[in-house]
């Protein structure tokens, strides 16, 4: 798709919109943005969809203000270039606070994600022979419902700017999730989970969905659980330790540290859509957002992440950094124009590089900053039987079923697939209908253990929405086993 006359028209374009007066222009280009998904729902096929986009978007800042414009067909991109042009011109008649990209140098680069098999060159004939035979392993006399999900992604896209820089990118995801479901003694449906994570090592193509050690090696696992939950108790409400697993502690990450930690969200781009931030811009440096043992960062070098990707929608090599130091929050996630916008409303420097986290979900959409890899990092606390041992009364807790976020993100109410009790120091037996709430800075207050690197896994995010018109992008979020005490569990009777 990229030829030689179509580099050279866009060069031109870049070159043009600076001569007439632009701050700056960029252009990415997607020459293949496919999607897979197949559902299997009881043995049966439910849905074979496949998704291919082309085309290409460009951004204009001018008078401190974006412009925009997208475009599928390439033949003629000046029209385009004038479009984004003319936008940006127009919007400039609003701006309060002009934005500003600075000046940096080029950046020339290229990023694949690590594969050993296309899973785009994988037979249909083959995924559906996989499929059928993980959906007999999750039979059983009990199990009422069996759902298994794939979805992949392929992309690649070229990025260049009016500073020179020049990208070509090449990206590879997987999903999968297989489910079973029965009904309970009291006609509520139970259900018990698992999805595809990594280690955050080893490569990201077919390879990574056939590996039981990732995920199909739990479908006895979630099948005896599934069981256990059938004949299980529910959880008693009152104020107990939780003991959150990754496949957990990922959504409470993403909702209650991601999220608020996004710059432009901070700045108030989300409140008619997804809500706030409770964190200002006088926040860093001072704000303790939880004890000392926690540590998170987001960072770019985890080999094997839907949220690791080379070099941001604006050019910006992805960055390792911290974004809560022992407990303190130092830094959040931020693209170049918003840290221009922040720095200017605080009247000082608060960030002085971006944290590249400019995304886009597609070629006719405008880049927004989002999360990468949001982690906690592995602490010093053993392993899961370890931080068991150490527990007096708790229940351990696995899957995300209901999420309920406050609008700030100040606070919120989760309920889970599954919870086994914990007295002193060993598990006695599983309850149902588990769900845990509290407000968010208390709440991490009371983490007092981290597990091992042995506990820490990198679980997949495939449908993390925002943004107005909204926006569905991949993450992930290295977690480890974590131990939060005092917290409020199940419901009032």
């Amino acid at each position: 798709m990229l030829t030689e006359k179509l580099e050279k028209d866009i060069i031109r374009g870049i070159e043009n919109n600076i001569e007439k007066g632009a701050q700056y222009c960029d252009v990415r280009l997607y020459s293949e943005d496919n999607s897979e998904s197949l559902v299997f729902y009881d043995g049966n096929l439910e849905d074979n969809a496949a998704s291919v986009e082309r085309g290409l978007g460009i951004r204009v800042l001018y008078g401190g203000t974006w412009g925009f414009s997208a475009t599928s067909r390439i033949d003629n991109v000046a029209e385009t270039f004038a479009q984004a042009f003319n936008n940006a011109k127009s919007a400039s008649l609003l701006v309060k606070i002009p934005l500003d990209m600075g000046r940096l140098p080029a950046v020339k680069g290229s990023y694949s994600s690590p594969v050993q098999r296309d899973p785009f060159t994988v037979p249909l004939k083959e995924k559906l022979d996989f499929i059928v035979n993980l959906d007999n392993i999750l039979k059983a006399d009990h199990v009422q419902r069996r759902i298994i999900w794939l979805y992949q992604q392929k992309m690649n896209n070229w990025f260049w700017n009016s500073e020179g820089s020049h990208i070509e990118r090449n990206l590879t995801n997987c999903f999968a999730n297989c489910m079973v479901m029965a009904q309970d003694s009291d006609g509520h449906m139970q259900r018990r989970s698992k999805s595809l994570h990594s280690p955050g090592t080893g490569t990201r193509g077919w390879e990574m969905v056939i590996n039981p050690d990732l995920w199909v090696g739990r479908a006895e696992g979630i099948k005896s659980e599934l069981s256990d939950l059938l004949k299980a108790p529910e959880i008693e409400y009152g104020k107990r330790s939780v003991i959150i697993l990754p496949g957990q502690g990922f959504l409470q990450v993403h909702e209650t540290i991601g999220h608020p930690l996004e710059l432009d969200r901070i700045l108030g781009y989300e409140l008619s859509f997804a809500g706030g931030s409770f964190v200002n811009l006088d926040s860093f440096g001072k704000l303790r957002y939880g004890s000392e043992k926690l540590n998170v960062n987001a960072y770019g070098s985890i080999e094997n992440s839907p949220g690791t990707f080379g070099f941001d929608d604006e050019g910006t090599p992805e960055n390792d950094y911290m974004l809560i130091d022992k407990g303190v929050l130092v830094n959040c996630l931020t693209s170049r124009a918003m840290i221009s916008e922040a720095n200017k409303t605080a009247g000082k420097t608060i960030f002085d590089q971006s944290g590249g986290a400019s995304r886009s979900t597609a070629f006719h959409k405008a880049p927004i900053d989002r999360m990468t890899n949001v982690n906690v990092l592995p602490g010093q606390d053993g392993n899961l039987d370890d931080i068991i041992s150490g527990t007096d009364n708790g229940i351990i807790l696995d899957n995300p079923t209901s999420w309920s976020i406050g609008s700030n993100r100040e606070h919120f109410h989760f309920g889970c697939e599954i919870a086994w009790e914990v007295k002193s120091g060993k598990v006695t037996r599983t309850l149902k209908n588990p769900t845990y709430q509290g407000h968010t800075l208390e709440f991490y207050a009371n983490l007092t253990a981290v597990g091992d690197a042995s506990t820490w896994l990198v679980e997949q995010v495939p449908n993390c929405g925002k943004g107005e018109p909204n926006q569905v992008m991949e993450i992930g979020h290295g977690i480890p086993v974590m131990r939060f005490d005092h917290v409020i569990t199940g419901e009032r009777s």
